[in-house]
């Protein structure tokens, strides 16, 4: 039996390490990985090479520089020029090196700001971003269409999704930078540890926030790269051919912040800030076009966050200042 021969790329990230763990499992696959250090996607000769000599069947693009708003604020050229880079040079070799599978992940970031919720596929591209990550998501609506472009010109099956808020294993948990689910389970924890009074959540906590445990992006994302062509050409169009991937629920920071406290054994007092900002009001996914090709998520938010702490108690060590 043949192997697939399938290169990750960023398999050390969240997403990518997720999408290992699940490819690994798989008897008729053969992985393809470098570290950063072994590959520069930022150097177009070197993928170039890479493609020539291991002639990977499909591609994960999942490689990307990511950060929080403090991350984005302070540096908009190395998001938007790294990100662009990245995929240019990935998406193009794969198309000079005849790979015609291959699977672009991107950002619910890459919708406007004032999107109609919940944001369906459609809302691309009709007003304004989000001005705190705009350099990101211009990178990452640029990838979905090298991805549409180099189906309509050259007839390849390269395939774009966009996940809501991830989180689980190989998240960051730095104290400065992370996003809203490891920041606040690592505050909650040392807080636990310190038994604090009290623990203050910025903001008023009445935004709602949809989260998608990442071993259900890893099985959505294989989900929809391995479905036949026609029934994703019936589902999607040419020029908007990109998914949303996630659970189609949300949840208010408030909600959040309580069930994390339960589940790491805080009992102290959970206090909003709400001179502190908010940010969007709500953000949900519209998921009708992934229900209709058949996949569902399977992690529930309360026993994904006890398997995200429980994988963090285990690995924080990586993670003191």
């Amino acid at each position: 039996m043949s192997k697939q021969r399938i290169f990750v790329a960023g398999h050390r990230g969240m997403v990518g390490s997720a999408l290992v763990r699940q490819l690994a499992q798989r008897d008729d696959v053969e992985l393809l990985l470098r570290t950063r250090e072994q590959l520069n996607l930022l150097d177009a000769r070197a993928v170039q090479a890479f493609f020539e000599q291991t002639r990977p069947d499909s591609v994960y693009l999942a490689a990307a520089k990511v950060g929080g708003i403090i991350a984005n604020q302070s540096y908009p050229a190395d998001f938007i020029y790294e990100n662009m880079m990245i995929e240019s040079n990935v998406i193009h070799a794969a198309h000079a090196n005849n790979v015609n599978k291959l699977l672009f992940l991107g950002s619910s970031c890459i919708y406007p700001k004032l999107a109609p919720q919940p944001i369906k596929e459609q809302a691309l591209l009709t007003g304004a971003l989000e001005p705190t990550n705009e350099p990101y998501a211009v990178a990452k609506i640029a990838g979905i269409k090298l991805c549409e472009s180099y189906n309509r010109q050259h007839g390849r099956d390269y395939r774009s999704v966009m996940p809501t808020n991830l989180y689980g294993p190989e998240d960051n948990f730095h104290p400065d930078n992370s996003h809203v689910i490891p920041a606040l389970l690592r505050r909650f924890h040392d807080a636990a540890q310190q038994n604090a009074p009290e623990v203050v959540v910025w903001g008023s906590g009445t935004p709602m926030r949809e989260f998608l445990h990442v071993d259900d992006m890893a099985a959505a994302s294989i989900h929809v790269m391995e479905l036949d062509k026609e029934v994703w050409e019936d589902h999607t169009e040419p020029m908007l051919s990109h998914i949303n991937v996630g659970t189609g629920t949300d949840c208010t920071i408030r909600e959040l912040a309580q069930t994390v406290a339960q589940v790491v054994g805080y009992r102290g007092r959970v206090v909003f800030d709400a001179s502190k900002p908010d940010g969007t009001p709500r953000k949900l996914l519209d998921v009708t076009r992934l229900h209709a090709l058949g996949w569902y998520h399977e992690v529930g938010l309360e026993q994904g966050l006890a398997s995200t702490w429980q994988w963090f108690l285990n690995n924080q060590r990586r993670f003191r200042r």
